[in-house]
């Protein structure tokens, strides 16, 4: 089965969201089959910064919802972007 990345940025719920905090939930939190691969902090304005995700999951129906509810569903995360989608061309290390 082919295998999807898909990068999502995570808008924090208010200004004292510990994006630390966040980012170790949702590595913690994914359902199986699914895995945090990477992220990175994007300044949004004001001292704020967001989290750019990238997360690996199985190209089947309904892993793109289980995701999104999965990140939804930790504490902290405000509102969420799917950014891009793309096949996994080459495994990630």
């Amino acid at each position: 089965m082919a295998r999807l990345v898909a990068r999502i940025r995570i808008l924090p719920a208010d200004a004292e969201s510990n994006l630390d905090g966040v980012v170790r939930s949702l590595k913690s939190s994914m359902p199986e089959g699914m895995e945090m691969k990477g992220h990175a902090m994007e300044p949004i304005a004001f001292g704020l910064n967001a989290i750019v995700g990238d997360f690996l999951l199985d190209d089947a129906e309904g892993q793109m919802d289980r995701l999104e509810e999965s990140i939804k569903s930790v504490e902290g995360v405000g509102q969420i972007e799917v950014t891009n989608i793309s096949r996994q061309s080459v495994r990630m290390k």
